[in-house]
């Protein structure tokens, strides 16, 4: 029904052939045609296509309410909020200021909606649409008392001489005015006991009970939960009954592959690489990015139970990135290349997003855990490219007992100082062409004495944001 054709009366309505169905039968309803045209059900949503999305789109049919369980970084609040699409464009409510939520015109939940339908002629009862943007609410568990998401006796009803057993004397919470949309809480474990009891009967019955007064509504919801499978899974911080009432529970998970991971960063990033100050990024520097967070994920110098968000991966990607434009812009050269020297300014991008381990640090610093972990990404994938392009030849251009500085602010043309001969397997070797530009040709010659470094075949000295390698014969 397009806008201009929607109706506004109830007349309208049951003349226009619309019909009255579930929440769960309308995103149920939806899912499936979106499936039978071959459109694409979850976009932006990279790496779960054989795991985490086979088992959403069960629990969908199902009718299940759902829990996406997983540690931080793994788009759990995004997929929940991807599940909006699955609603109608818009739905019709009795559009009157008497009734606190979205009433169904057909099957009103509320006395004042039951009233109005009852006591008006249909030609005069007004009718609204909620877009499906609006259908979606989320809450963060921390901090959400009983009567934020349920509600409660409002006090100045009852002092304007309301009934206490009448639902006029109600304040309602957002699940109740959730009503024919979609709920979520945010880190489950961490709700307060008394307001997962009080969820009880919405998961079960459906209806929403207010400190015990015979008041009760039939909230049609679906609802959705996140959480932490170290918090979850430890005793007393959900109550069993609550973790009972939850039709299906979804593991996510971290990228499977460092490609995958790689696609993941490349689409997140708010990064344009293109503009009046280029920057071109090799494809070993998004390897050795991404290597950090998958090393950053099995170090055990870091708390695993608390994981390693996606987010870290982005945010050094987009600090990499600009500090190459800086350099671009400030040396005026173009495009700019990211080196290894521009990790260097990953600690105001890392910090804070790692915890540590405090059993197994052994009171190492969190900058000191960084340094670890990076050193093995280095390592890691610059031993896969010496295996897939046997880079010896580059390796003996380094070999001539001399001492290099690199630094994120030295000009490529420097780099030129240092390999007056290019070797011709550098064309190939790095999936960018080295031999005939000077920034990606600096990129580069970090990435080898790096890589000699982290494999200990030289030696370095760091001091004031400059890297001094000591190519004098390997280890």
């Amino acid at each position: 029904m397009s806008a201009d054709r929607l109706a506004k009366t109830l007349a309208e309505l049951k003349t226009s052939g619309w019909q009255s169905r579930s929440v769960k039968d309308e995103v149920r309803g939806n899912f499936l045609r979106m499936l039978h045209d071959g459109e694409e059900l979850f976009p932006g949503i990279v790496g779960y296509d054989d795991t985490v999305i086979p088992e959403i789109s069960i629990a969908l049919l199902a009718g299940h309410d759902m829990l996406f369980l997983g540690e931080k970084g793994q788009a759990k609040s995004r997929i929940m909020r991807l599940l909006v699409r699955f609603l109608d464009e818009s739905l019709p409510f009795l559009d009157d200021p008497a009734i606190p939520l979205h009433d169904d015109p057909f099957h009103p939940i509320t006395q004042a909606g039951k009233r109005l339908v009852a006591t008006c002629d249909p030609a005069d009862v007004p009718i609204a649409w909620w877009p499906r943007a609006e259908r979606y609410a989320e809450r963060l568990a921390p901090g959400t008392k009983f009567a934020d998401i349920i509600g409660e006796i409002d006090p100045a009803k009852l002092a304007a001489g309301t009934s206490m057993a009448s639902e006029e004397a109600l304040h309602l919470g957002l699940i109740p005015r959730m009503h024919r949309g979609i709920f979520a809480m945010n880190e489950l474990p961490e709700l307060d006991e008394l307001v997962q009891v009080g969820m009880f009967n919405i998961l079960e019955e459906r209806d929403v009970q207010i400190r015990g007064y015979p008041v009760k509504f039939d909230i049609d919801v679906m609802l959705l939960f996140s959480a932490n499978p170290a918090t979850y899974n430890r005793s007393g911080k959900v109550i069993p009954q609550l973790k009972d009432r939850i039709g299906a529970v979804v593991h996510t998970h971290y990228p499977r592959d460092r490609e995958l991971g790689i696609r993941m960063v490349e689409q997140e990033a708010g990064v344009d690489l293109g503009g009046e100050w280029p920057v071109i990024m090799p494809p070993f520097m998004k390897e050795i990015i991404e290597q950090i967070t998958i090393a950053a994920r099995k170090s055990k110098f870091i708390d695993q139970q608390s994981g390693v968000s996606a987010r870290f991966s982005i945010a050094n990607y987009e600090t990499v990135v600009a500090s190459a434009r800086q350099r671009g812009v400030r040396l005026g050269e173009q495009p700019a290349v990211p080196r290894i020297s521009d990790l260097g300014h990953i600690y105001s991008s890392s910090l804070g997003k790692l915890e540590l381990d405090l059993m197994g640090s052994h009171q190492m610093s969190e900058r000191q855990v960084l340094d670890a972990v990076v050193a093995e990404a280095i390592a890691t994938v610059f031993e896969e490219y010496v295996e897939r392009h046997g880079l010896d030849e580059i390796a003996k251009v380094f070999g001539q007992g001399v001492k290099i500085e690199v630094g994120d602010m030295v000009p490529s043309a420097a780099y030129e100082q240092i390999v007056a001969d290019v070797p011709a397997i550098w064309e190939k070797a790095f999936e960018v062409n080295a031999a005939q530009s000077p920034a990606v040709r600096a990129s580069c010659v970090e990435f080898v004495l790096a890589g000699l470094y982290a494999t200990e075949r030289i030696s370095r000295l760091q001091s004031h944001g400059r890297t001094i390698y000591d190519t004098g014969g390997y280890r």
